[in-house]
């Protein structure tokens, strides 16, 4: 398992708040739980999440975390609301952490058990000469 470094996660990492200012630790912490992802899939090319304060549904404060992974293939993207900036990211990463595993697990199944393909017509006869 490779090291993830505070370097590598700040590298692959891009935090924004939206109608709302990051303060430093929100910062840390969201680095914290991104380094997480990191570190089951190293292959990652980068995390974007944005933290979105969301005053139209209602008199209190309700927060959107939108998440996206760019990794080959198709990129990775989820959503998630709650109360509290801390909650909506927490619970963001553990659905983007379920993405990746199923990921995973759909490649690897793909890999070890490839399926038969059915041509519609016969295949020539090579002629040895």
């Amino acid at each position: 398992m490779p090291n993830i470094t505070p370097e590598v996660i700040a590298s692959k990492l891009i935090l924004r708040g939206i109608h709302l200012d990051l303060s430093d630790t929100m910062r840390t912490a969201f680095h914290e739980k991104a380094g997480r992802l990191l570190r089951h899939e190293p292959r990652i090319d980068r995390v974007r999440i944005d933290v979105d304060l969301d005053k139209t549904k209602g008199a209190q404060a309700h927060f959107v975390a939108k998440g996206q992974i760019e990794i080959s293939g198709p990129d990775l993207v989820a959503s998630v609301d709650s109360d509290s900036a801390y909650k909506s990211v927490d619970l963001l990463m553990d659905k983007l952490d379920g993405l990746l595993r199923k990921r995973h697990s759909a490649l690897k199944e793909k890999r070890h058990h490839p399926h038969a393909v059915e041509l519609g017509v016969d295949l020539p006869k090579a002629v040895a000469e």
